[in-house]
């Protein structure tokens, strides 16, 4: 866990976010995220894992339109839920909020869904052009591995550590 941070703010520009990668951090630490609808919270965004703003207009016409909507979130929703406290002391729907982030965001934005679909999208097509068998197996580690076969389709041994063109 990283701890420190309550929520995320992320306000890029659009198209400038970046790759996301600090917002993805985040929410796997339970951290939830408000930010602008692009890059990758366009698509880890579900209305249950954070707070979304941005209303489609030009980049130029951005600051006045995404600084309201960043008040408005923050002052209506964001701090009232991180302040509503039970008898315990515990903010359980914040809590709820953390966890589904945690929830959605682990499986969909992980270098092990990353690796397993590079394997079966680009690089095992891309193999079988040239005609290499290919296969993904899960490793001891749990991870995607790649495993080749033995031999080409048309009948040559594969040597792995011998370069081949």
């Amino acid at each position: 866990m990283v701890r420190g941070v309550d929520v995320w703010l992320n306000n890029p520009v659009p198209p400038l976010e970046g790759s996301g990668t600090s917002g993805m951090k985040a929410s796997v630490n339970g951290v939830p995220n408000l930010s602008l609808l692009d890059g990758w919270w366009i698509e880890g965004y579900d209305d249950g894992n954070g707070w979304a703003f941005g209303n489609g207009a030009n980049p130029e016409d951005r600051r006045k339109p995404d600084a309201e909507s960043i008040y408005r979130l923050i002052e209506d929703t964001t701090v009232p839920l991180y302040y509503r406290r039970s008898d315990d002391e515990i903010p359980h729907e914040f809590v709820r909020t953390m966890k589904e982030a945690i929830r959605t965001v682990a499986p969909k934005f992980s270098t092990r869904r990353m690796a397993k679909e590079y394997a079966t999208r680009f690089y095992a097509p891309a193999l079988g052009r040239r005609g290499i068998r290919f296969v993904t197996r899960v490793c001891s580690a749990g991870l995607p591995a790649l495993v080749f076969s033995k031999e080409y389709t048309h009948g040559s041994t594969f040597d792995p550590n011998q370069t081949h063109s």
